[in-house]
């Protein structure tokens, strides 16, 4: 699943082109689709959150985002995509040295002048990732709103940018959290250490990429994602699944649990009232 890990790691790939000449291609889907890129030199590959930017030279940056369908592939001098598959590409950034970069199927493509990235990630939350990752501003916009969901803000971007479907279910098994407890009845510093514990250890260990239990063998990777029916790994409890309501900005999304490990929230749970 395309995550914060997942666009980390990418641009760690990508990297490998850093430094090289486009001689030849083009944007062929948003806004600026049919722009040529010929003559620009790949500065750098940058994330925040899901989004990837790709800086040129000229000052100007290519702006991306891979929702559920995109991907990224370099092909190798005299290599080709299949031509059906040629077909979806919206980026093509054909190098120097004869390797080819493609962005398939992408259904975000902006280029933006790099000096002006704040106007297409500007609006994100701190993001897991990064190294100066503001800790605090990330606690303070996840409880901007007490009474909102665990679940609904650690989806929301705008409070803290990398969590995707898959790591919010995982991490409130973790925490032992049910998805519809309050956000203001959590201990939401404890709840950001571990989603960046968690996130930074998918994206940087190899092995590990999306394995939340430790386990590689099928069926046994995630707490509870993908394990509806079955037994917690922890607990022995059913996994309950259901498809959640609209979240900010997204479409419906399955959400699991194990009722025993993340029980319901109740009116006892909340915290007193600050004097």
């Amino acid at each position: 699943m395309p995550e914060g890990d997942s666009v980390h790691r990418l641009a760690a790939r990508l990297r490998q082109v850093d430094g090289a000449r486009v001689v030849s291609g083009e944007l062929r889907g948003g806004g600026a689709a049919g722009r040529r890129l010929a003559g620009r030199r790949v500065l750098a590959h940058a994330t925040h959150g899901k989004h990837l930017l790709t800086r040129f030279d000229d000052g100007t940056t290519l702006h991306t985002h891979m929702r559920m369908q995109g991907s990224w592939t370099v092909t190798s001098p005299g290599r080709r995509l299949p031509p059906t598959v040629a077909q979806r590409a919206r980026v093509r950034l054909g190098l120097e040295d004869g390797r080819v970069v493609w962005g398939i199927d992408l259904p975000v493509v902006d280029l933006v002048d790099t000096v002006d990235e704040h106007a297409v990630v500007g609006h994100l939350g701190p993001d897991l990732l990064h190294e100066d990752f503001d800790a605090a501003e990330a606690v303070r916009r996840l409880t901007a709103e007490p009474d909102a969901t665990v679940r609904s803000v650690l989806l929301d971007q705008r409070r803290v940018a990398g969590l995707g479907n898959l790591w919010v279910n995982e991490l409130g098994f973790v925490r032992g959290l049910h998805p519809d407890r309050p956000v203001g009845d959590v201990d939401a510093e404890a709840l950001v250490a571990t989603a960046r514990r968690m996130l930074h250890h998918s994206a940087t260990v190899p092995e590990a990429y999306q394995v939340t239990t430790g386990l590689l063998r099928r069926g046994e990777r995630h707490w509870v994602v993908g394990r509806a029916g079955r037994r917690c790994l922890r607990c022995g409890t059913t996994v309950t699944a259901r498809d959640d309501v609209e979240v900010v900005g997204s479409p419906a999304r399955r959400l699991w649990w194990c009722p025993r490990c993340q029980p319901p929230p109740s009116p006892s749970d909340r915290r007193p009232a600050d004097p």
